[in-house]
């Protein structure tokens, strides 16, 4: 059984959000892409993407998702309201592996006005290479970290994310 993945972008990040769809729909360790906006051409505030992409994840409808804004900073952020995600923005290989290995995160966030498309798409590949093993040593700041959510709340206001 494959990934089931949902990706978003606002206007600053549908060109690569585009482009990573026909990526992940070629890919045959994804089994469905669920594609929440934007259109080209469309132009909805990020906020509303990253919480409508993230909550698909946390409602168990998608698995994992990709987000893709200007810096990938605003989607991490809007994501992380929605209780039980963790999303954070990485520009780098080493990130996305410690992203899942680390700290089981199920949303990878990209700025398309920091990256090349390349490196971009090659992240979102990458991301799907990995699988949080929740017998690791990271697992209990895992479980920290769902804690500390549980107590405080994912909507409290705080500022929270990568």
């Amino acid at each position: 059984m494959g990934f089931r993945v949902a990706i978003g972008a606002d206007i600053a990040g549908v060109d690569y959000k585009e482009a990573i769809k026909a990526d992940l729909k070629a890919d045959e360790r994804i089994d469905e892409v669920i594609d929440l906006g934007v259109a080209p051409g469309e132009d909805v505030d990020y906020p509303h993407v990253g919480v409508k992409v993230a909550k698909e994840v946390a409602e168990g409808r998608a698995d994992r998702a990709i987000l893709v804004c200007g810096t990938g900073m605003g989607m991490a952020i809007s994501a992380n309201k929605v209780p039980g995600i963790r999303a954070c923005t990485a520009h780098d290989s080493f990130s996305v592996e410690r992203l899942v290995l680390s700290n089981d995160a199920q949303v990878l966030c990209l700025g398309q006005r920091v990256i090349g498309l390349h490196l971009a798409r090659r992240l979102a590949k990458e991301f799907f290479d990995y699988t949080f093993d929740s017998s690791s040593a990271s697992a209990p700041k895992v479980d920290a970290i769902s804690a500390y959510e549980a107590e405080l709340g994912a909507g409290s206001g705080e500022a929270r994310g990568c």
